[in-house]
């Protein structure tokens, strides 16, 4: 039996904080790839229960959810989104996507899941971090989050089996949008062919 979305594309970007991920899925926004990022979920969660965004909420609200539906919590709450996208758009992205039961989970329902695999050396990675405008983190900060997202998040899992590599260790974000684009000529993907609604 064919898959309902079996042509379609999800592009999930992963690695490690600091690499480049949301700066590539913002890239394709601009070009009309639509995304779902799945912190919006604990960022739309605290808010519907009236917590302020702190980093101690959004902590017991993702250990909360975990606990109750497993480390594949963020892709189901997220599916109904995705759902939402494939009926008018034949390719979008997820910033966002985590552990192995995550993509594992999303791979049954979405069969054209392709991970990417954003990579910057950790020294690199690091130097970004202390000075981005939201949370910046120490060396060592930025340290123990790796190893934390290793081994509590089950994290290396997608990284190690990505579909396909953006090195991303330069500071020019030309030199990762070309990058970019040459990923979606291999994929042929037409970025300003959008909203190809199908007839299903």
């Amino acid at each position: 039996m064919k898959h309902k979305f079996s042509h379609k594309i999800v592009l999930a970007f992963v690695g490690m904080p600091g690499a480049g991920k949301s700066e590539a899925v913002s890239y394709l926004e601009q070009k009309d790839i639509p995304f779902v990022r799945f912190g919006e979920i604990t960022d739309e969660s605290l808010q519907s229960l009236g917590l302020p965004l702190t980093q101690e909420n959004e902590r017991k609200f993702r250990e909360k959810i975990r606990a109750e539906l497993g480390m594949a919590a963020y892709a189901i709450k997220a599916k109904s989104k995705l759902d939402s996208l494939l009926q008018k758009h034949d390719v979008i992205a997820i910033d966002g996507l985590y552990s192995w039961e995550e993509y594992i989970y999303l791979k049954r329902f979405f069969p054209g899941l392709q991970l990417v695999h954003v990579f910057a050396q950790p020294d690199i990675r690091y130097k970004r971090l202390v000075v981005r405008a939201i949370r910046p983190l120490s060396p060592e900060e930025s340290r123990k989050r790796d190893i934390t997202e290793l081994e509590q998040l089950n994290k290396g899992g997608p990284i190690a089996i990505a579909d396909y590599l953006i090195e991303n260790n330069s500071d020019s974000l030309k030199e990762l949008h070309q990058k970019i684009d040459s990923l979606l000529a291999r994929l042929k993907i037409n970025p300003f062919d959008k909203l190809r609604v199908n007839a299903e």
